[in-house]
């Protein structure tokens, strides 16, 4: 009877591992930051949504956010809206924040962009 109380005690233990290791396996791997990588305004997921445009608006011709200098399009749809007549797009809508609080800094950079086509 002892026997059949431990056996019964082991299987109940084994069901327990073997249930947490498919919960693990249904988990998406988490992927290693490359030790290189310097934190991004970006490195949190967030919607790739962009603002209304307006067709009459300059294009922006940047292929780069002038925020974090990231390529536009590695992640995802470039987060794009028009201040002032002008186009602009970013890598990601957490770097409209940065853009709001110095627009003209990086208005310069687009439209040095324009200038240099």
């Amino acid at each position: 009877m002892k026997k059949l109380h431990t056996k019964i005690a082991l299987l109940a233990v084994l069901g327990g591992v073997l249930a947490l290791n498919q919960v693990k396996a249904a988990e998406p791997a988490a992927q290693p930051a490359p030790e290189t990588a310097m934190p991004s305004c970006c490195s949190m997921p967030t919607p790739t949504a962009a603002s209304t445009t307006d067709p009459k608006a300059t294009p922006d011709l940047l292929k780069t956010c002038p925020i974090s200098g990231d390529k536009l399009g590695e992640m995802g749809k470039p987060f794009t809206f028009v201040y002032k007549g002008q186009e602009v797009k970013l890598c990601c809508k957490g770097c409209k924040k940065d853009f709001d609080k110095e627009p003209e800094k990086y208005m310069k950079l687009i439209r040095a962009a324009d200038k240099a086509k």
